[in-house]
């Protein structure tokens, strides 16, 4: 592959997914493109690029779902599940008595393994939980990981990373060599399409948002710009959850650290945000949803 046509899948990645790719990534791209290429009948990156320049919108969606990270598994790193439920979820218990609602954004939901070990989290709550309303939106990029999500049919191996053998029990049902969770907790997820960068007020606001391990793959630009609009989207006595590489500090005033809780934050006052410039305008177009 030849520099040109490396900076070419640079800027393409970067306009379509958020993905900041340094100079030094071309084995990254080789390794995940070849195979697309090959698939679709092309011999080679610089034919694959050919074929992108001259407007594929089918071929360029695989490349941007190709090199887009989906690692997730269950309880990820499992201390913002710890925390979700032992300090988001008693703040929310008491702040919402009244309404007897929550509202949750999974804004990387991949697979589904980060919303349906939340969804888990809350059955486990039982009694406290009783005659709420509970909303769980799920978005990523991409379509295809969406639709396994939707699912909810994971292998042997998926269900053994993260999952606790009491829960794999309880809320799932073996297939031949596959799980499948149970249908109550498929129902509490909505699984949606959608691109960080473009607009996602239409979501309306959230008591707790969880974009985690989708942030380091952009920019500082790109990063300022999301937590800003995150910013709009979340209860002022809300949390944002994200991943152990990530952090606003430096970034934006918008947010605060929760001492002693790594990775959670409290909106300092979400408002204020839409006072300034309109971000959306200065975005890149689209931007990577989900891992």
């Amino acid at each position: 592959m030849n520099s040109p046509d490396y900076e070419y899948l640079r800027k393409l990645l970067k306009e379509r997914s958020g993905l900041d790719l340094s100079a030094d990534k071309q084995y990254l791209i080789e390794s995940r493109l070849l195979p697309l290429a090959r698939k679709a009948g092309l011999s080679d990156i610089p034919e694959l690029v050919q074929k992108l320049q001259a407007g594929s919108s089918a071929l360029i969606t695989s490349v941007v779902e190709a090199m887009t990270t989906n690692e997730t598994f269950f309880f990820r790193d499992k201390v913002p599940f710890d925390h979700f439920r032992d300090t988001i979820m008693q703040d929310i218990i008491k702040a919402r008595a009244g309404r007897r609602s929550v509202r949750i954004w999974c804004a990387a939901g991949s697979t589904g393994q980060e919303p349906y070990s939340l969804a888990m989290t809350l059955k486990e709550m039982g009694a406290a939980l009783t005659g709420w309303r509970i909303e769980i939106i799920a978005t990523d990029l991409s379509q295809e990981v969406l639709e396994k999500a939707k699912a909810g049919v994971y292998s042997q191996f998926e269900v053994q990373r993260g999952l606790p053998i009491q829960m794999l029990m309880k809320y799932f049902k073996q297939t031949g060599e596959t799980w499948q969770i149970n249908p109550e907790l498929r129902a509490m997820i909505q699984h949606r399409q959608l691109n960080l960068l473009q607009d996602f007020s239409h979501l309306g606001t959230f008591d707790v948002i969880f974009c985690r391990n989708v942030l380091i793959y952009f920019d500082q630009e790109t990063k300022i710009n999301i937590f800003n609009r995150l910013a709009r989207q979340i209860e002022p006595d809300g949390f944002l959850v994200l991943g152990a590489a990530e952090t606003v500090v430096g970034l934006t005033d918008t947010f605060r650290p929760i001492a002693d809780r790594r990775g959670l934050y409290k909106p300092n006052d979400p408002r204020a945000a839409a006072a300034k410039p309109a971000d959306a305008a200065a975005a890149p177009r689209m931007a990577m949803a989900g891992r």
